[in-house]
């Protein structure tokens, strides 16, 4: 069948469709029979296996400052038409946005460099959660996450809703600042995102926080000696002193 070999992806009844446009009638039952007999069919595609990084562990939710961030990417564009692609990341228990990192591109080496950065100002987490993407599940990052004693968490396929803290944050930031303001460049990007994030550490209010900003609610929290970082001695799981400190925050 001349038709089928001209078009390989094409199944039996659109080459149908396509002979007949051309003249001929032929009906789809003998095209596919014909097809079948030549070995023509159009061979179902294959599942393909996407790598996935390895999961080192699964707490649901951060109970202290530096216990779980979160990462991820954000899409968009200068209005001069270049692609703008921003990187956020984010302390889930006191909302912190430790940075917003916005560049035509984002290679793995990039995000190691400002992961880095944040761990030197802010402290090392023990976890850190985000999707399977390239750029987070680089054995330069495996290596340097796992000599640096930081665990990973990597969400299912398809399932955004496991990366939840980085998914509100992203649709605030696209709310509050990427739909309100018009960016031209990339440079001029760079400032209005490093004072949006100023205002959202600092000045904006969260419900979740006690309507705190999450600078404030973070300083708090290193006055009770909640947020200091990884667990000392003194608040690991079952001993009375945490049990009091849990109560108090519950409170």
């Amino acid at each position: 069948m001349k038709a089928s070999k001209e078009h390989p992806t094409l199944g039996y009844k659109k080459v149908t469709g396509l002979m007949n446009s051309m003249g001929y009638r032929v009906n789809k039952k003998l095209v596919q029979r014909v097809r079948r007999e030549e070995g023509l069919q159009v061979p179902h595609p294959r599942r393909r296996e996407r790598r996935r990084g390895l999961c080192t562990g699964l707490p649901q939710k951060a109970t202290r400052r530096n216990h779980v961030w979160c990462w991820d990417f954000i899409a968009d564009f200068t209005e001069r038409g270049g692609k703008l692609r921003v990187f956020n990341l984010i302390d889930e228990y006191t909302r912190e946005c430790h940075c917003i990192h916005a560049d035509r591109s984002i290679k793995a080496a990039d995000v190691l460099r400002l992961l880095q950065e944040a761990v030197a100002v802010n402290g090392p987490p023990e976890y850190i959660r985000s999707d399977n993407g390239p750029e987070f599940i680089a054995r330069a990052i495996q290596n340097w996450l796992g000599e640096n004693n930081i665990k990973t968490i990597y969400i299912d396929l398809g399932c955004p809703w496991q990366n939840g803290y980085a998914e509100s944050f992203n649709s605030r930031f696209r709310i509050e600042c990427l739909d309100r303001e018009l960016l031209f460049t990339l440079s001029e990007s760079r400032v209005v995102f490093k004072d949006w994030r100023d205002y959202y550490n600092n000045v904006r209010p969260h419900r979740s926080l006690g309507l705190q900003s999450p600078s404030k609610f973070a300083r708090k929290q290193s006055t009770q000696g909640l947020g200091s970082g990884r667990p000392t001695g003194s608040l690991r799981p079952g001993l009375p002193s945490n049990q009091h400190q849990r109560s108090e925050t519950v409170s």
